[in-house]
Formats: structure tokens, sequence, C-alpha cells
């Protein structure tokens, strides 16, 4: 039985090569002018691995895991345990939901302003606005952070839209998100003075329609404008004045209350006070001037 020995050509293309391709290695590669080349880019990292309970999450509910995530609703772990005892085991599925809910594409729907939906994909509830407000500023600085453009208009929109939505003046939003660093403080106030300044066209524009004394087609004819544009602006503008209304009544309310609460607490000191003895008034009779 003869051996085969292999042709030139084969050993070209199996040892020869493997030299060839690690000398530049070492010297680095260069280009006609003898500099060295640009690196290549590096690779695109490996998909992360999905945790096993994520996949059984999504082979159950793909509304809610699947392609578009939806918020979901307060007390969905205890819900999850409940139906499921034999598949999840407790602080897998902790790990699970904790590794969704700080995903971005999680947060992007929160910061949508999407309802907390329910196992089966159904709106049962609304995102508290600090939920809403940190979700907002989360994915802001994760592709802020990954950007070259300025994403502050798109963050301060947002946060707009997030206001209106709650329905809370400055103040109370302010006290509902509590913590917040100097970039949301600068996004809020961008945020803020521009609310203020749609609050005041919007309160012109009404002062100007009940001024007319025309109908909303009327004085949409006769500035040029859209008549539905006109009644959802006015019915804004009231609403905006009721809303002032009421926060006006409410803070007088309370200083009432906190008036009359210490009036009742001054009362009831004075009459827990002991009375001064016989002898004591006679001393304090004696000595007086």
């Amino acid at each position: 039985m003869t051996e085969t020995l292999p042709t030139p050509a084969e050993t070209d293309a199996s040892s020869a090569p493997a030299e060839a391709t690690t000398a530049p290695q070492r010297q680095g590669r260069q280009d006609g002018r003898g500099r060295p080349q640009a690196k290549p880019q590096a690779q695109a990292r490996a998909p992360r691995e999905v945790h096993p309970a994520l996949r059984q999450l999504f082979a159950l509910y793909p509304k809610m895991f699947g392609a578009q995530f939806l918020p979901l609703k307060l007390g969905v772990f205890q819900d999850l345990l409940a139906l499921h005892p034999e598949l999840f085991k407790r602080d897998e599925l902790k790990v699970a939901l904790g590794l969704h809910a700080r995903s971005t594409r999680y947060l992007e729907s929160v910061a949508s302003g999407l309802q907390r939906h329910d196992l089966n994909g159904e709106p049962v509830e609304p995102v508290a606005p600090e939920h809403v407000h940190h979700a907002i500023m989360e994915v802001f600085r994760r592709r802020q952070a990954r950007s070259n453009q300025d994403l502050r208009p798109f963050a301060r929109a947002q946060l707009i839209e997030a206001i209106e939505a709650s329905g809370l003046g400055r103040e109370d939003y302010l006290l509902c998100i509590r913590q917040q660093d100097e970039v949301s403080t600068s996004l809020l106030d961008d945020a803020f003075a521009e609310l203020a300044e749609h609050a005041a066209k919007r309160d012109a524009l009404l002062r100007m329609f009940e001024a007319s004394g025309k109908t909303v087609a009327e004085f949409a004819d006769m500035y040029g404008m859209d008549p539905d544009e006109v009644s959802r602006t006015v019915e804004w503008a009231r609403a905006d004045q009721a809303k002032q209304a009421a926060a006006l009544a409410k803070a007088q309310e309370v200083t009432v209350a906190a008036e009359a609460e210490a009036e009742a607490e001054a009362e009831a000191e004075a009459e827990t006070m002991p009375e001064a003895s016989p002898e004591e008034s006679t001393a304090k009779a004696g000595t007086a001037p």
C-alpha cells in the first residue's frame, strides 16, 4: 500500500499561508505609503442569553412579553406565582421580571403613557406619573449616551405630554416625582415654561372668543382658523381656569383649616393650665408694683 504524499500546491495552501497570516499580526498591516492601516471594526457582540423564565413567559403570554412590550399591572408577580406554581420558582421569576422591567423596550412602553395591562393584554389602570417620568428620563439617558444628536427636545416633548396627562400642576408634579438630578431639573424647567406659554395662548384665545360674542364657527371663520381646533382650545382653556379655581379653593380651605386647628390648640392649652392657689395669688399681688 503506497502512501499518498501531498503535492506542492497542497503544501503551500496548508503551511505557508499560516505563516503569512501570523507575521502581519505581529508587524501591523501597512498601506501603500508604509503607514499602518486602520484597525477593522470590532465584531458585533453576541446577543445576550435570554433568561429561561422569560422564554416561558413569552410562550405563555405573547401579548405581554412578545414583539411589543406593554406596561404590566401592579401585582403581576403574585398573579404569575398563583397561576403557575409548578412552573416558576419565586426567585427565578423575580429576577426575570426585573430584567424585563429594566429593559429599554419596556421602559419605552411606560414612557409612552400606555396603561398597565393584565396578563391577557387588557388595560386595567394608568401608570403613576412618577413612573412615567422616571421611564422617560432613563430612556433619554440611555439613548443620549449612544447618540451624537441632542435628544433633549424629544425628551422635553415627552415630559410635556406626561405632565398634561397627569393633570397635575407644577408643585404637585415635582412633589410626586421627588428626587431629580440636574438634567431632569433642566428639562422640567423647559417643559413647564413651554406649558405656561401654551396656557397663556389658550387663555388669550378664550378671552378673544368670549369678547367677540360669536359662535365657534363664526369666530373661526373671522380669523381663518379650524373650527374644531378653536372648539378644543376653548374647552381646554376653560378646563385650565376650572382647575386653577379648584386649586385656589383647596389652598384656601387648607389655610382656614390650619388656622382653626391652631386656634383650637391654643384654647385647649389655656384650659389645661392649672389655676393659681390663693397663696400664690396673694404673693403675686404683694409683689406687684
